[in-house]
């Protein structure tokens, strides 16, 4: 009897668990049989495992083959599996030696001639395996250059069966397996052509969208069709700080479960921007599945998320959003597993105020207020609170679109507006050192007390502003969060009675429109 343990990992969301893969090789009636909570592709693996060997010039014998995939609790899936369950076999029959196994995780896909294929989810994998103490990681040579962006562990690129077997019993390992990727500079990237200098008038829209990019706070358009909401809110990603290396790393992980990453150019530099249609489901949306994947709103973590035609999601799918609005992340339960994805992006929605794109303009809306209510009733109270800014984008006139005036008046482009961002950013960044806290707009109510402090004229202008307006606590909370972005792009390092006017002004939108 020979028997072989061989590490690997299973991503369980964003979570990664460690796998053992245990084989059993004895005399008996010959037969290859796995065991552990498989999924149907990881069963379907002894078929590829057994072919694969054989046509690495390696000879199955005629024996009782046992796999074991522990913890039993766990559920496997996927390919990835094909790679670490040969390896164990060959080890239990002695093809390689045991100790070249010691504190190693594998994973691969295996084809029927023995080529070592990709799989999904490397990159998590590798950080996991670093944080156990592992010493070296055996990947396939497709995703070489997703693993290296891990430092601190020996990262082993493979593209086939019978090459690895060879190295693995001190063979030297061929110049084509000690290929070193360069650094990643396409993703270093440029930056979205479009540009604020493209778009006439509208400062007053700008500015708010400025604000809300500088503190991460969430933004609603509101106006009549062609007044530039669209156009504004795909600007937005021409604008938005550059990542550090713990965010790219953190998004790239998303991507890197889902698949979405080029293998070529791994590293994901630039925030992301997605732009959702209003026919999305709700799984599609927050994540989920039988086993839980991330959904747009993970994968716009550490970015935007672009809801055009607002009033045109189903309501139900809208509510989802108010708790990873709130709380950043996304929960998702299921019988067996409990799963949190990453959701701390910005939400940028544009809406008509009516059916026909015209309210309140009475001269050409053809709306009934029925009709109108019941457009803007799609919006809950609840979810706009969670807008810090609401801004209404007025028609563009002549004046403004005179090629002449603009030419003369000049309108700032995206790099200007970046640089006052990416300084708010900074200061944000100083003023929460050692704190979990990114930007202004997840100050929580302990928070705000601590870091937006009001003088005696500040205090009493926001009890008039509460008492009138009928602010929530939530809108109060907002409204600070909103001022001490404000302040910062000011360069003030306290809240004055001019950035809580500006912050109040932001929530004019849903009385005039909704009443509220």
């Amino acid at each position: 009897m020979a028997f072989c343990t061989v590490l690997s990992a299973s991503v369980q969301g964003l979570g990664v668990e460690m796998i053992r893969v245990e084989a059993d090789v004895s005399n008996g009636l010959p037969m290859f049989h796995m065991v552990g909570y498989l999924s149907s592709e990881v069963k379907e693996a002894s078929e590829r495992v057994r072919t694969a060997i054989r046509n690495s010039g390696m000879k199955l014998p005629a024996k009782k083959i046992i796999v074991n995939l522990a913890p039993a609790t766990v559920r496997k899936k996927g390919a990835s599996f094909d790679l670490p369950i040969a390896l164990a076999v060959l080890a239990a029959m002695g093809y390689i030696p045991e100790e070249a196994m010691e504190r190693v995780i594998v994973t691969g896909e295996l084809s029927l001639e023995g080529k070592i294929r990709g799989v999904p989810g490397v990159l998590p994998m590798v950080i996991e395996a670093k944080e156990q103490g592992c010493k070296s990681f055996i990947l396939p040579g497709e995703n070489e250059t997703e693993g290296r962006l891990v430092k601190g562990i020996e990262i082993l690129p493979a593209d086939n069966l019978e090459e690895l077997c060879a190295y693995l019993n001190g063979a030297a390992r061929s110049e084509k397996s000690k290929r070193e990727k360069k650094e990643n500079e396409k993703n270093r990237q440029h930056r979205a052509r479009e540009d604020f200098a493209d778009i006439c008038g509208q400062k007053a829209v700008k500015r708010a969208a400025e604000i809300a990019v500088a503190g991460g706070h969430n933004l609603l358009m509101a106006g009549s069709p062609g007044s530039g909401k669209t156009m504004i809110a795909k600007r937005i990603a021409s604008i938005l700080p550059e990542l550090s290396w713990e965010e790219s790393l953190e998004i790239t992980k998303i991507y890197s479960v889902l698949g979405l990453v080029d293998q070529e150019y791994p590293l994901i530099t630039q925030r992301p921007f997605r732009n959702v249609h209003h026919t999305i489901t709700r799984t599609a949306l927050t994540g989920g599945g039988r086993i839980p994947m991330p959904g747009e709103i993970s994968m716009a973590h550490g970015g935007v998320l672009f809801l055009d035609e607002l009033a045109e999601f189903p309501r139900n799918v809208l509510e989802v959003l108010r708790q990873p609005l709130e709380e950043h992340q996304i929960h998702i339960a299921r019988n067996y597993g409990n799963f949190t994805f990453p959701a701390e992006f910005m939400l940028v929605a544009a809406m008509n105020p009516c059916p026909c794109g015209n309210y309140p303009d009475v001269q050409k809306c053809s709306c009934t207020p029925g009709q109108i209510q019941k457009y803007l009733g799609k919006i809950s109270q609840p979810f706009l609170d969670r807008m810090d800014i609401c801004i209404e984008t007025p028609k563009v006139v002549y004046r403004d679109l005179d090629g002449e005036r603009k030419d003369l008046e000049g309108e700032e482009t995206s790099e200007t507006i970046r640089r006052r961002v990416t300084d708010a950013r900074n200061i944000q960044r100083e003023r929460y050192k050692g704190t979990d806290i990114r930007t202004n707009a997840v100050l929580g109510p302990q928070e705000i007390g601590h870091y937006v402090e009001l003088g005696e004229r500040e205090r009493k202008m926001m009890e008039l502003a509460f008492e009138r307006i009928g602010l929530t606590a939530r809108t109060y909370h907002k409204i600070l969060r909103v001022a001490r972005t404000i302040a910062d792009l000011d360069y003030s390092e306290k809240v004055k009675e001019k950035h809580l006017k500006e912050a109040i002004a932001y929530r004019s939108l849903d009385k005039k429109y909704w009443g509220r």
